[in-house]
C-alpha cells in the first residue's frame, strides 16, 4: 500500500503533524486512507494542498476562506468562487493595514532621526515626533 505517512507529509510540507490532523478537522485536507497498521497514509497531492494553505495564510486568507477556494477549486461548479473574485476584497481589506504600517515606519524612522533613547524623556520633548501629544492624560493628572 503506498502513500505518504503523516511525519513525511508534514516534515515535507514544513508543518507538524497535528496541524495534518487539524486541517482534516477543518476539511481542508481529505481524511487518508490507512494502512493495515492503522498508519495514515496521504497521497503526494497532500504536500500540494498543505503548501497551499500556507501560502494563502501568508497572503492573508483565513482558514474559512481557504476552505472557501480549495473547495471552488475541487468543484469548479460557479465561477464566481475562485481566487479571482477574492483578490479585490482582500485588498480593500488589506491596503488601510499598508498604509497604517507605512505612518508607523515612517514615525519610527523619524524617532531614530530625532535620537529618540528614552520615550518618557522624548515625550516631554517638543522635537519629538512620536505622537504623544494626542494622548489624553489620566484623569488624576490634568491641571
Amino acid at each position: 500500500m503506498s502513500g505518504l505517512r503523516s511525519g513525511q507529509v508534514a516534515d515535507a510540507a514544513g508543518v507538524n503533524p497535528q496541524t495534518l490532523r487539524y486541517y482534516e478537522r477543518r476539511g481542508l485536507l481529505a481524511e487518508p486512507r490507512r494502512s493495515p497498521g492503522g498508519h495514515r497514509l496521504y497521497p503526494s497531492e497532500a504536500v500540494i494542498v498543505l503548501r497551499v494553505i500556507k501560502a494563502a495564510q501568508r497572503l492573508g486568507f483565513t482558514l474559512n476562506e481557504i476552505s472557501e477556494l480549495i473547495e471552488a477549486g475541487r468543484h469548479r461548479t460557479r465561477p464566481d468562487s475562485g481566487l479571482g473574485t477574492r483578490v479585490t476584497p482582500k485588498l480593500v481589506e488589506i491596503d488601510p493595514k499598508i498604509a497604517d504600517l507605512a505612518v508607523i515606519r515612517a514615525t519610527l524612522v523619524s524617532a531614530l532621526d530625532a535620537g529618540c533613547d528614552d520615550l518618557v524623556s522624548c515625550a516631554t520633548s517638543p522635537c519629538c515626533p512620536l505622537p504623544f501629544a494626542g494622548l489624553a492624560a489620566p484623569a488624576g493628572d490634568r491641571t
